[in-house]
């Protein structure tokens, strides 16, 4: 049994017994009951209890998506990209959706407290211990990149802020092992690709510098694979849109020196942007997600749910309605779904979140 302090959960009731009828609870239900007592709240809220369900099966894979909400301007589809920094206009609102592929369900998480009105445009998602993470992007008001960190804890449905990023940065990599979350890349305020690398320490809430990668790396694409953190493809600031076919490989525990990062190459098409649209197949190579269903091919989103599914998201061409997917891996079909009105806006980004 894992070292956490029980006490008598359920009057009547042996301490085992009283544990696993927390565990099979879904996590759904986790605010109401977390209300219930203080000893409920505590078990409910405690990284031991989320190892235990883990452990034993009971943790529930959903889809988090960064989605322009509908009845904003252009909601269904593609915002400016990042090459029209600067002359954004009228650009969407974006809110957090997330999507429970085996009950089939939509819901719209509450905003985050600072940004009533829309999320930072091109802000970036992990996620740690059975939390969301969202990191940076533009201020939806003035553009200008912010350094916030927000976390949104699934059992009390409420948004915490975390300490800022070390520095403004744009459209990088990013991706989560264990309790950090790890961003390399972008660019500075000034365009200035970056080969920067730090990882935020969720149960610290501090960051750590980490080695560099060995090149700059903009409009980079961050994803996991293992225990590896991979940064695919990018730019220099020479180079603005020549991406590259390469990708670097970080290693958690190798922090100290410039041998933390393992380049591989021909891993990614060159002159491929890779935003948003890098996976990983059955066979754990990289696949393009926009290659695996032709009613995707503009606009690519895909976020990974465990053995083999994978939620796909874009637009068969330039202009057209958001279409919504459920694939099976590299190598399997894809399968249409329906989605609510409400949620078929164009989503920027996601990725999955282990409740």
């Amino acid at each position: 049994m894992e070292s956490f302090d029980l006490g008598e959960l359920m009057p009547g009731l042996p301490e085992e017994l009283g544990l696993e009828c927390m565990t099979r609870l879904p996590y759904t239900a986790h605010r109401v009951a977390s209300r219930v007592c203080r000893r409920w709240r505590e078990l409910l809220e405690s990284k031991a209890f989320y190892y235990h369900r883990k452990k034993h099966g009971y943790t529930h894979k959903v889809a988090c998506l960064v989605q322009a909400i509908n009845g904003s301007s252009t909601s269904t589809e593609s915002p400016p990209s990042p090459a029209a920094e600067g002359k954004l206009g009228n650009s969407p609102s974006f809110g957090i959706t997330a999507f429970d592929s085996v009950n089939q369900t939509w819901e719209r998480l509450d905003p985050v407290p600072k940004y009533p009105n829309g999320l930072p445009l091109f802000c970036q998602l992990a996620s740690c211990e059975g939390k969301l993470v969202v990191m940076g992007g533009w201020d939806p008001a003035s553009y200008d990149p912010v350094t916030d960190v927000f976390v949104y804890d699934f059992t009390s449905r409420r948004w915490n802020q975390g300490k800022d990023m070390p520095s403004k940065r744009s459209f990088f990599a990013i991706g989560a092992i264990g309790s950090r979350v790890y961003v390399a890349g972008g660019h500075d305020e000034s365009k200035n690709a970056l080969k920067t690398a730090w990882a935020y320490d969720l149960d610290r809430d501090e960051w750590t510098e980490l080695a560099q990668l060995n090149q700059e790396r903009d409009e980079c694409e961050g994803v996991v694979i293992g225990d590896r953190f991979w940064v695919v493809s990018g730019y220099g600031t020479d180079g603005q849109g020549s991406f590259e076919g390469n990708a670097e490989v970080y290693e958690p525990g190798s922090d100290s020196g410039s041998g933390g990062w393992r380049r591989v190459e021909e891993v990614w098409e060159a002159g491929r942007c890779p935003r948003s649209c890098v996976g990983a197949g059955k066979d754990g190579k990289l696949v393009n997600w926009g290659e695996l269903e032709a009613g995707v091919r503009v606009g690519a989103c895909g976020v990974m749910l465990g053995s083999g599914r994978v939620l796909l998201t874009g637009s068969e061409y330039q202009g057209a309605p958001q279409g919504f997917y459920l694939g099976e891996g590299q190598n399997g079909k894809a399968a249409r779904i329906s989605v609510p009105e409400e949620f078929s806006g164009f989503v920027q980004s996601g990725c999955c979140v282990e409740i």
